[in-house]
């Protein structure tokens, strides 16, 4: 089950909704193994993962073998993937190249930092 509900949520969540909530899972999981169920930041987070939740639907077809799951389908009417955008063919302008000059210095200032302070890296 937990495999196919990722399956999902992998195409109807936004990249960095679903790192933010793999990464509150494990403060989640450490207030319910310590009894904090009522607690007021268990709550916090529970409404917090239920928000992610609201648009992760769909089917999700799975192959079983020896123990093992494999995912061989998925569609969601939510679904964010775009067949245009993901291509290295014509995107028809979702993706300009010459963005990514910009993201590229501006990811790396710290790195140039760090080196202009003679700091090894």
């Amino acid at each position: 089950m937990m495999k196919a509900h990722r399956a999902i949520e992998s195409i109807t969540l936004d990249r960095e909704v679903a790192h933010l909530k793999d990464e509150l899972m494990p403060k989640y999981a450490k207030l319910i193994y310590n009894g904090y169920w009522w607690a007021p930041e268990r709550l916090m987070l529970q409404s917090a993962i239920d928000e992610s939740q609201q648009v992760v639907n769909g089917e999700v077809r799975v192959k079983l073998y020896k123990g093992n799951v494999s995912v061989v389908g998925r569609k969601s009417d939510d679904s964010l993937f775009d067949a245009n955008i993901a291509t290295f063919d014509d995107d028809g302008g979702a993706y300009n190249q010459a963005d990514a000059e910009g993201f590229i210095k501006l990811n790396a200032l710290r790195l140039r930092i760090a080196a202009k302070a003679g700091r090894k890296l």
